[in-house]
């Protein structure tokens, strides 16, 4: 399915988005190096032993990517001019290698651009859930969409 344009959105609409993404422990190493992050917890097996986690962690920012990602089949594709805002991301439960991530997103405002007639800003609010349907992520995401050209 194509992404919505801004006047096929309703807020309270829901999705549960059918793509789901297991992380792999390249993916993180892949991600971390290419982000030039360092940070022993999420690369370094030996330190993170040692952790409240035992483990490396995902990096989180990997994690926002996969969460926006997972949505865009359902919602944005084709149809986003761009992402404007994100905010009030919050990462309630660490993401594991093996971790299972899929996403439900719900419209929580739309209005019209007020210079862009042709466009209109849509509030997304994603929460992604691991295998065990824990809550590792939330982002409020405010996207600049086309309006249908039929509209």
């Amino acid at each position: 399915m194509a992404g919505l344009y801004f006047d096929q959105f309703t807020v309270g609409q829901r999705f549960v988005h059918e793509l789901r993404r297991t992380v792999i422990e390249s993916d993180n190493m892949l991600f971390s190096n290419m982000t030039m992050n360092p940070a022993a917890i999420h690369i370094d097996h030996e330190y993170a032993k040692h952790t409240e986690y035992g483990r490396p962690l995902v990096n989180s920012l990997l994690t926002l990517g996969l969460v926006i990602g997972l949505s865009v089949q359902d919602t944005t594709l084709g149809t986003t001019i761009a992402n404007v805002k994100l905010e009030e991301t919050n990462f309630p439960k660490p993401v594991f290698a093996g971790d299972t991530i899929r996403v439900e997103t719900e419209i929580v405002a739309l209005r019209p651009s007020k210079s862009r007639p042709t466009q209109g800003l849509v509030t997304l609010l994603h929460t992604a859930f691991n295998q065990r349907d824990e809550i590792v992520c939330t982002c409020q995401r405010l996207a600049l969409m086309m309006k249908s050209p039929t509209a």
